[in-house]
C-alpha cells in the first residue's frame, strides 16, 4: 500500500480549529473552522475524512453538541452530526462504516453514540461510565474500549450488539483519559492522570495485568506499530515516557513543549511521534529512532488532540497533459499532471493504452500516446485504487491531419477542362479548397473521407499538375500519385492518314501530309523533342489490312517493331514541316519519306510535348 495524503490533524480546543501539517515540510497548510472547543480527532480508514468532536464550552455554558465532518480533500466542513451534550473523543472501525464518539446524556451520564457514516446518523447510544472521554476500537472492529475518566473505570463495549459487556476498574487506577490497543489487539493501554500509571490490559480476559509508573499526570498514550514500547505524554513534567512492553518498564524520558497533552506514534511505521504541548501551542516531532525531538511546528491555541491520515492509496486525478494534442498516428510523449498517481498499472487514451508509461513521482507521469483517429478523448490513470475521473483537465486532442492524394481516375484531360475526376486518399473531411497546380477546380463534391470528386479547370498549358486536398489541418503533400496531365485535344490522324492499327499504304520518296487537330492554335513549339519518329516494323507479322487515303480503316493489332527509332528532320526548309491552317483548325506535318523505305513497313510516332504519343502504320512501295 502506497503512503499517500500523510497529513497530521491537530484539534485545537481554544482556538475552535484544527491545524493540518504537512509532515514532508513541517509546516501547518490548512487551519479548517470547525465547532466549540474541539476535543478529539479522527481520520476515517480510507483517509477522506476527519471527525471532529466539539466539546462546547463548559465554562460559558455553550455547548456544540457537535461533530464536524472535514473532507480532507478539500480541508473544508462537509457537513455537522448531532451528537449528545460535550462530545469528546471518536474512533473509527477498521472498515469505516461506523464512528463511536464519546458525550454525556442530558442528565450527565456517559455514553457513546454509535453513527452509521454511510448516512451520517447515530443508530444507537450506548451508556457507558461516567466521565466518558477517550476511546479505542480493537483492529479485528469486535470491541470498543472507553477510558472514563470521573469513573476511574473502562466499559468495554461489544460491537456487534452495542452493549456494555464489562467494566474494568481498580483502585489504583484513577482518571484513565486515553486508550490506545496494540496492534495485535491483545493488550489495551490507558493514561490514569491522577494516579501517575498507565495500565495494561489483556484484552483477552479484561483485566489489568499490570500498572506501570510514570510521572507528571500522563494523559496521551500511543503503541509503535511492532508493539515494542508505549509513549506517554505527562502534561505536568513537561516530557514523554517510553515503556518497553516486553519488560513493562520506562527505559527513556524525552523532553517536549510545554503540557504535553496527547502523544500518537504514526501507525504506518515511519518512525516518527507526534506530542501536542498545550500551553506552547506547539506540535513537537520525534524520531522514535533516537527519541529526540528532531522538529517543533507551530499550531493553534491549545492543541490536544492529534490524528493522522492512515496509509492509504486515494484514487488517481488527472489535473493537467502537456502537450493536449498530438497526431493520430500517436508517438507524442505527453506529461501526465495530477495527484496519487504512484503505482499507476496503466494509462488509457480513450480505450487505447499508451507506451512507454514512467511514473517520474506522485504527481507526474510520461507516456507516448497511442494511435487514434482523430477527436478528443480522456487520458485516464489506473492504480491499486482506482481509475481517475474524466474530466476537461484530462482531454487530449488527436489532431486531425492533413489530407493525402493517393490516386486520380482519370489522371489527364483536355486544357479546355471540364473533365470529372475522382480524387481518392485519406482525412478529406472538412476539404475547403480542390487544385490543379495553382487552378482551383471548378467545383468539388467531398463524397466522403477517402473520395472526392472534382471538375478539372481549364488550363492554359500542357503537361502535369499536381491535385491538392486543403482543410483546416493543411494542405496534401505533392507527390507521384496526385499527377493530372492537362493534353491537347487529339482527335486521331485526320484523312488521308489513318490512325493505327490501320496500315496505310504509301510510295517510298513521297511526302505525306500528317495531318490532326488539338483543338485549337497552340502554336509550332507543339512536338516533344525527339519526335517525330519512325520505326521499321515486321510487315509479315501485321495483321492489318492495307489501305489508300479512300479505304475506310480496319481494326489490326499493334505493329511488331524491328528496328530503332529514326527521329525525322522536323521544320527545316525543303524538308519535313509542321504548320497550322487556322480555317481549319488543322496542324499539317509534312513527311517527307526516303526511297530507301520502298518494301517496308514503317511506325510514325508523333510526340507532343503534352507527353501524348500518336502512331500511324505505313507500308511503303516503289
Amino acid at each position: 500500500m502506497v503512503d499517500i495524503a500523510r497529513m497530521v490533524y491537530v484539534a485545537n480546543l481554544m482556538g475552535n480549529s484544527v491545524s493540518v501539517i504537512d509532515p514532508t515540510i513541517g509546516k501547518v497548510t490548512a487551519t479548517v473552522p470547525v465547532g466549540s472547543f474541539p476535543a478529539g480527532v479522527a481520520v476515517s480508514p480510507d483517509g477522506s475524512q476527519a471527525w471532529v468532536a466539539n466539546n462546547g464550552d463548559p465554562v460559558g455554558d455553550t455547548v456544540s453538541n457537535i461533530v464536524s465532518v472535514i473532507d480532507t480533500r478539500t480541508n473544508t466542513v462537509t457537513t455537522t452530526i448531532t451528537v449528545g451534550q460535550m462530545p469528546t473523543y471518536v474512533a473509527f472501525s477498521p472498515d469505516g462504516s461506523h464512528a463511536y464518539v464519546t458525550h454525556l446524556d442530558s442528565e450527565g451520564g456517559g455514553r457513546v453514540a454509535v453513527i452509521d457514516t454511510s448516512t451520517n446518523t447515530v443508530i444507537a447510544d450506548v451508556p457507558v461510565g461516567n466521565g466518558p472521554y477517550g476511546i479505542a476500537v480493537t483492529p479485528d472492529g469486535a470491541r470498543a474500549y472507553v477510558a472514563n475518566y470521573m469513573g476511574s473505570s473502562v466499559s468495554v463495549i461489544d460491537t456487534s450488539t452495542n452493549t456494555v459487556v464489562a467494566t474494568i476498574a481498580d483502585l489504583n487506577v484513577q482518571t484513565p483519559v486515553i486508550v490506545a490497543i496494540s496492534p495485535d489487539g491483545a493488550r489495551a493501554y490507558t493514561a490514569n492522570q491522577h494516579s501517575d500509571n498507565v495500565s495494561v490490559i489483556d484484552t483477552a480476559t479484561n483485566t489489568i495485568t499490570a500498572l506501570i509508573a510514570v510521572s507528571g499526570g500522563p494523559s496521551g498514550v500511543s503503541v509503535t506499530p511492532d508493539g515494542s514500547r508505549v509513549y506517554v505524554a505527562s502534561q505536568n513534567d513537561s516530557n514523554v515516557s517510553v515503556i518497553d512492553t516486553a519488560t513493562g518498564t520506562v527505559t527513556g524520558s524525552i523532553p517536549v513543549g510545554n503540557s504535553p497533552y496527547a502523544v500518537l506514534v504514526d501507525p504506518a511505521g515511519s518512525g516518527t511521534a507526534y506530542v501536542c504541548s498545550r500551553y506552547g501551542n506547539t506540535v513537537s516531532v520525534i524520531d522514535t529512532s533516537t527519541n529526540t525531538v528532531t522538529d517543533t511546528i507551530a499550531v493553534g491555541n491549545f492543541p490536544i488532540a492529534l490524528a493522522i491520515a492512515p496509509a492509504v492509496q486515494r484514487p488517481p486525478t488527472v489535473t493537467g497533459i502537456a502537450p493536449s494534442h498530438g497526431a493520430e498516428a500517436g508517438g507524442t510523449t505527453v506529461t501526465i499532471t495530477g495527484t496519487h498517481l504512484t503505482g499507476a498499472t496503466a494509462v488509457m487514451f480513450d480505450t487505447s493504452p499508451a507506451t512507454g508509461v514512467t511514473v517520474v513521482d506522485g504527481t507526474t507521469i510520461t507516456a507516448t500516446a497511442p494511435a487514434h483517429e482523430d477527436g478528443t478523448v480522456d487520458v485516464a490513470v489506473t492504480t491499486s485504487a482506482g481509475t481517475s475521473t474524466a474530466s476537461p483537465a484530462d482531454q487530449y486532442t488527436y489532431d486531425k491531419p492533413a489530407p493525402a492524394v493517393t490516386g486520380l481516375s482519370p489522371a489527364h484531360g483536355p486544357l479546355a477542362g471540364g473533365t470529372t475526376v475522382t480524387i481518392t486518399g485519406t482525412d478529406f473531411l472538412g476539404t475547403t479548397a480542390v487544385n490543379f497546380g495553382s487552378l482551383a477546380a471548378s467545383s468539388f463534391t467531398v463524397d466522403s473521407d477517402t473520395q472526392i470528386t472534382a471538375t478539372a479547370p481549364a488550363a492554359t498549358t500542357v503537361g502535369p499538375v499536381d491535385v491538392t486536398a486543403t482543410t483546416a489541418a493543411g494542405t496534401s503533400t505533392t507527390g507521384h500519385a496526385d499527377r493530372y496531365t492537362y493534353a491537347y485535344s487529339f482527335t486521331g490522324f485526320l484523312d488521308p492518314v489513318a490512325n493505327t492499327p490501320t496500315l496505310n499504304e504509301a510510295h517510298s520518296g513521297q511526302s505525306i501530309p500528317i495531318k490532326f487537330s488539338l483543338g485549337g492554335d497552340h502554336g509550332l513549339s507543339i512536338i516533344a523533342t525527339g519526335y517525330p519518329t519512325a520505326q521499321q516494323v515486321n510487315c509479315e507479322t501485321l495483321t492489318a489490312t492495307p489501305r489508300h487515303a479512300t479505304d475506310s480503316p480496319t481494326t489490326t493489332s499493334t505493329p511488331t517493331l524491328t528496328t530503332g527509332t529514326a527521329a525525322l528532320t522536323t521544320r527545316t526548309a525543303g524538308g519535313s514541316s509542321l504548320h497550322y491552317d487556322d480555317d481549319t483548325d488543322t496542324y499539317t506535318y509534312v513527311w517527307k519519306t526516303p526511297k530507301t523505305y520502298a518494301g517496308t513497313c514503317q511506325l510514325f510516332t508523333l510526340g507532343l510535348n503534352d507527353g501524348t504519343m500518336h502512331t500511324a502504320a505505313f507500308h511503303f512501295v516503289d
